[in-house]
């Protein structure tokens, strides 16, 4: 486990800056509006060879906010601070110390890991002295200069936390191994992804609103089932890109991309209150598109009255589920914990069917099978004659077939094939390429 580095504050003080600094990504967000940060988001990094996890907090709010995220946020940010090995308090050095600074510092002499006291956007290190010495009232220690957007004064404190870190050998092994299966929670806001998430993993890891779109960043726990361990990553909302009004909706739509792009299987909430939509039939493309194995899960099925409302929702995912009739489909209520643990079951079946090989015999043997069929393409006086066939990846699997006129290969005859391959193997719950390369041969078909 690599030592946690948390990064705590009130809102815009500069927190995510400072994460992209230290981390050299771009992964956090960084925006003018309060709050953007509502959930613990974690990022890799590493300092002279010494790799720690950074957790970017929740801006914390005084008691007294209207905000209803305030008290899940400090709940948040104290669950952060209770993992870490070390602990980054960021202030304002251009606004003075403010009331939910005193809020924060209060939270933090109640907790054991060292802490840092960060006086942050100190552009001018001339000038630095003369913004310090009120944050001494703060009594978390000595205040530090720092400018998260410059990077000054941030490799100096970075050799100082690292010095805390305990001894690498007394860290137990890393969670976020290769062999951990990635699973991507997906879908429009408000359908119950992190009501899903938190029951799965079985902590509140996520902020849970009713308010459509809380999610705002895409967060990783590991969990461990049967000697088996999975990456979870709930991601932000999915939106029409025509809604993302707000710049924070549209990085979180890129966030949620990009949890597709690394994970193995994606699981498709779907609020069943309102049945498959376009959007959501969008998001699952999205998912096919990056070579996903996917799952539906029909969320919230405890709420419909009955049997005509049930046989509507089966209706609408039958009418959206034309380009994966091959995934599997779940009626669950994250909410109630009805057949939430059979999504293992599918999750461990669509990985293995994404991982899948088949011999390069059977698959020439189901193409003979094919020809006898003698269902084929015809041009002219041109025929479309498939030679062979053999698989050339995995994950998802892969299959070039090797013809003799690559341009007959229309859509229909590409289902066609896709759909006797699925008939003759076991591809449920993930998606297949198909490649189509000309083969070279002296006499002309």
């Amino acid at each position: 486990m690599k030592p946690i580095v948390a990064i705590v504050g009130r809102p815009n003080v500069g927190k995510s800056t400072l994460v992209n600094r230290i981390a050299q990504t771009a992964d956090a967000i960084v925006h003018q509006s309060r709050g953007v940060t509502r959930d613990r988001s974690y990022h890799e990094a590493d300092w002279n060879g010494r790799s720690f996890t950074l957790v970017d907090t929740g801006g914390i709010e005084p008691l007294k906010s209207e905000d209803v995220f305030s008290a899940s946020i400090r709940d948040q940010a104290l669950a952060a601070c209770e993992e870490a090995a070390v602990i980054l308090f960021v202030v304002d050095g251009t606004t003075g110390v403010t009331e939910e600074d005193e809020s924060v510092a209060r939270m933090l002499k109640r907790v054991k890991a060292p802490v840092f006291l960060l006086v942050n956007k100190l552009d001018n290190p001339d000038r630095e002295g003369d913004n310090l010495w009120e944050f001494y009232s703060l009594g978390v220690g000595e205040p530090i200069a720092i400018s998260a957007l410059h990077g000054h004064g941030t490799g100096d404190l970075l050799d100082e936390v690292v010095a805390l870190f305990p001894e690498e050998d007394d860290l137990t092994a890393e969670p976020s191994d290769p062999n951990s299966l990635s699973v991507a929670i997906i879908g429009r806001p408000n359908a119950g992804k992190s009501s899903l998430f938190n029951k799965i993993i079985g902590s509140d890891r996520s902020i849970v609103s009713d308010i459509a779109g809380t999610t705002r960043d895409a967060i990783d726990t590991i969990v461990e089932r049967d000697g088996r361990r999975y990456c979870m990553v709930d991601t932000a909302g999915i939106r029409k890109k025509s809604t993302v009004y707000e710049n924070i909706e549209y990085y979180s739509m890129v966030r949620g991309l990009r949890a597709i792009d690394r994970a193995d299987v994606a699981l498709l909430v779907v609020d069943s209150t309102t049945g498959m939509t376009e959007q959501d039939q969008k998001v699952a493309n999205l998912a096919i598109e990056r070579g996903c194995a996917l799952v539906i899960l029909l969320n919230k099925w405890d709420l419909l009255k009955d049997d005509r409302e049930r046989e509507q929702v089966m209706e609408t995912v039958d009418r959206r589920l034309t380009l994966a009739p091959w995934a599997s489909v779940l009626r669950i209520s994250a909410l109630t914990g009805r057949s939430v643990e059979k999504i293992w079951a599918l999750i461990d079946a669509a990985a293995a069917a994404r991982a899948s090989k088949v011999s390069t015999s059977r698959l020439n043997q189901m193409l003979t099978e094919m020809r006898e069929f003698g269902h084929t393409v015809v041009d002219g006086k041109r025929r479309l004659r498939m030679h062979y066939v053999t698989q050339t990846g995995t994950k998802p699997p892969t299959f070039t077939f090797f013809v003799n006129h690559t341009d007959m290969v229309n859509d229909t005859y590409r289902r066609y094939i896709e759909n006797r391959m699925r008939a003759a193997f076991d591809f449920k719950g993930t998606p297949i390429r198909l490649r189509f390369r000309k083969k070279d041969s002296k006499k002309e078909d």
